[in-house]
């Protein structure tokens, strides 16, 4: 597992599962000539995306930024059409580090899409149940009432299954909210309405976790954002934002879908200085 360390934190990677969605949908409006040079892709136009959470330890707190797939949370028909070929092993490597489902405060939701929102459900008996027993699911307000009460468009992301049975877990904040001392969820928008930007700062030390507002290192030009974004304008204006800011800062930027990288350190020029990669 791939770690990180910020200050009082560390970082560290979990498997959550492994999506292979389409290529042109992924970078919009880019050429496929273009962007085929910077992310792989298959001979059915499909890029590996992987649904990885990030584990936040210290100041006492275990926390999650995302949810990953789960586990059995998919029909055979979602599998093939969204291409999963591996589902969660979050478990497994919570094992790995002492810890249990039971041990996590909190999980820290960007956005509630399918694909970052279905581990948060697990079976259990034959019913489905919060698969953090004792976590408070912090969502933004705006993106929660999207969850509960999606549009003709967004009904095919916010799925009812993934938030449900676990509704009575979930806090909201209306634009900024401070889990834990320097780690901060801002509601920016851009790829979803509600979407919210992760950032932990920790003396000169920062990390920007922009989620889907730049999925993977190969979104790193401005202008590169994905046909699924709800508000493209507001992508690109959330990533000039926190671009200018990562930049002059030389702060981490983590990434939870990326199939090479877990996080890349830019210098002043957008020039990569240092990344921690994925294990293989």
């Amino acid at each position: 597992m791939e770690q990180l360390t910020i200050g009082e934190y560390t970082l560290t990677w979990l498997r959550g599962g492994v999506t292979h969605l389409d290529g042109g949908a992924m970078f919009g409006v880019v050429p496929k000539a273009l962007w085929s040079k910077k992310y792989p892709v298959n001979d059915k136009n499909q890029i590996e995306l992987r649904s990885d959470p990030i584990l936040i330890q210290g100041n006492g707190k275990n926390m999650l930024i995302e949810a990953g797939l789960g586990k059995n949370r998919f029909s055979d028909k979602q599998k093939r059409n969204y291409g999963i070929t591996e589902e969660s092993y979050v478990e497994e490597d919570l094992q790995k580090l002492g810890l249990t489902t039971s041990d996590i405060d909190a999980v820290l939701m960007t956005h509630m899409h399918f694909d970052h929102a279905a581990g948060l459900v697990k079976w259990e008996n034959d019913q489905e149940v919060p698969a953090y027993e004792k976590a408070v699911i912090y969502v933004s307000e705006t993106e929660w009432e999207e969850t509960k009460h999606p549009n003709i468009r967004s009904r095919n992301t916010y799925w009812e299954q993934n938030w449900k049975p676990a509704e009575h877990k979930v806090e909201t904040y209306a634009k900024e909210l401070e889990p834990a001392p320097g780690i901060k969820l801002t509601r920016v928008g851009g790829h979803s309405n509600g979407l919210s930007v992760v950032t932990i700062e920790q003396g000169d030390d920062m990390v920007i976790h922009m989620a889907d507002n730049m999925g993977t290192h190969a979104h790193q030009n401005v202008l590169w954002v994905m046909a699924f974004d709800d508000y493209p304008m507001d992508s690109i204006a959330v990533k000039q934002k926190y671009m200018d800011i990562g930049y002059n800062n030389e702060a981490w930027f983590t990434f939870y879908h990326d199939y090479k990288y877990r996080a890349i350190k830019y210098d002043s020029r957008g020039e990569k200085i240092k990344a921690v990669e994925k294990q293989s």
